[in-house]
């Protein structure tokens, strides 16, 4: 992890791969990831962890299967959201987006149980970002 500042918009002009996060930095036990996305990402569950969102640029939404049925959440640019652990969730951004996550570190982007992973989306647990 870095010792100096890192300006985010530079973070993100780093790398040009969609639904595939760079980790930032750590606090504690966590990671900070930024990740570019456009289109569909699959519905998947988190079972121990919660998953916060951070929309830096363009909008996000996020699909939500809670017990009431399911939902989508707006996210535009600087709203933040966190989808409770154990909540089946398939984030997406018609026109692209560039957002911010905070989880523990070793988490990996598609959850513990998904759907069938798409070629466009990376099943990683975030990727060093090179600067």
């Amino acid at each position: 992890m870095s010792d100096e500042p890192i300006l985010l918009s530079k973070a993100l002009a780093s790398f040009d791969a969609l639904w595939s996060p760079r980790i930032v930095t750590r606090v504690n036990d966590y990671d900070v990831r930024i990740a570019k996305v456009e289109g569909e990402h699959i519905w998947h569950v988190h079972d121990d962890t919660d998953e916060f969102f951070l929309v830096l640029d363009g909008e996000l939404r996020i699909s939500l299967r809670e017990p009431d049925g399911e939902r989508t959440v707006l996210l535009p640019q600087g709203a933040v959201f966190t989808v409770p652990r154990g909540t089946g969730h398939k984030p997406y951004a018609p026109s692209g987006a560039a957002i911010l996550m905070f989880e523990p570190a070793g988490t990996p982007t598609v959850g513990d149980r998904h759907d069938e992973i798409p070629d466009h989306v990376d099943a990683t647990t975030g990727h060093t970002l090179n600067l």
